[in-house]
């Protein structure tokens, strides 16, 4: 892999990892248009490098939300300095995360095995995009019905913040992010979706996702990482460093984190400007476009 490959895939990691347009499509188009994925080991290893520079996605929310993690470490602390709006944040993310890591280890290879081909991908970007369009016009519906209290839920304000995150709210969020385990789906779609869902404010919602991708992003880095260097070694096989080499890693993680925090600081304001809707059109077109490009043999999953 080329420095400028390595740059281009951050770039792309950057920008979409956050968004509700599926990082994993993307990729999987650039990897393929750059001819990265000619030989079965140049894809493995590029396939770990998309999850190792998922690293930089993380940095960019530790710069951008520092204070906001920095309450949540005080609320570690015990005594009258605990900051207690802090720690219910932080059980919030630990319930939320908890699904996901669960389950992320059990089917791990399933999904390796069995999703990652062309029809499953793209009914994951297809049915998501029909998905955001159907809930951000129910959204839109639901705020110009009139009354101050969201229907069904008495005494609860129509759209929450992230103060107001319950346990249950954070484990409903927990479970929409399972199902960004199919390739696809878009753990940011899901996270975000699920947040309006409860009754978050478009803002909040993605604020939540993006903590939640702290210990999720990281943990599937760590996971994807640790992985390829154990199967490289056991079966005397060269491990991602050995294939793409060192200085085209350090620089897509460089490159994701600046891409990144840019795509963030653009979606908050972009989501409550415009909501969902936009990005599940933009996930029908890609749709098209990567059924396209499989169907002419110039990607393969």
């Amino acid at each position: 892999m080329s420095l400028i490959h390595a740059i281009l895939l951050g770039l792309v990691e950057g920008i979409t990892e956050y968004l509700p347009v599926s990082s994993t499509g993307h990729l999987i188009i650039t990897a393929a248009l750059l001819g990265l994925d000619e030989t079965p080991e140049q894809k493995a290893a590029v396939d770990a490098f998309n999850i190792v520079i998922q690293g930089g996605a993380i940095l960019a929310v530790l710069g951008l939300y520092f204070p906001r993690v920095m309450r949540m470490l005080r609320g570690l602390i015990p005594g009258p300095g605990r900051d207690r709006a802090g720690l219910r944040l932080l059980i919030n993310l630990v319930i939320a995360f908890m699904p996901a890591a669960v389950l992320g280890l059990l089917l791990d290879d399933y999904i390796e095995a069995y999703l990652f081909s062309p029809v499953p991908v793209l009914a994951a970007l297809l049915l998501g995009g029909v998905w955001m369009i159907l809930l951000d016009r129910a959204r839109k519906r639901r705020l110009a019905a009139g009354p101050d209290l969201a229907p069904n839920e008495p005494g609860i304000q129509r759209e929450l913040t992230i103060e107001q995150l319950t346990p249950r709210h954070a484990l409903l969020i927990g479970l929409f992010q399972c199902v960004a385990m199919w390739p696809g789906t878009s753990r940011s779609m899901m996270t975000i979706a699920g947040g309006t869902m409860i009754g978050l404010r478009p803002k909040d919602a993605a604020e939540f996702s993006f903590l939640l991708g702290l210990p999720t992003l990281g943990a599937a880095c760590l996971y994807k990482l640790a992985k390829n260097l154990y199967e490289s070694n056991k079966a005397g096989e060269p491990n991602l460093f050995d294939t793409l080499g060192w200085t085209p890693v350090i620089f897509g993680v460089m490159v994701a984190t600046v891409s990144a925090a840019i795509a963030i600081r653009w979606l908050v304001g972009f989501l409550n400007r415009h909501g969902l809707a936009p990005f599940g059109w933009y996930r029908i077109a890609l749709t098209a476009v990567l059924g396209g490009l499989i169907a002419a043999g110039v990607v393969v999953i």
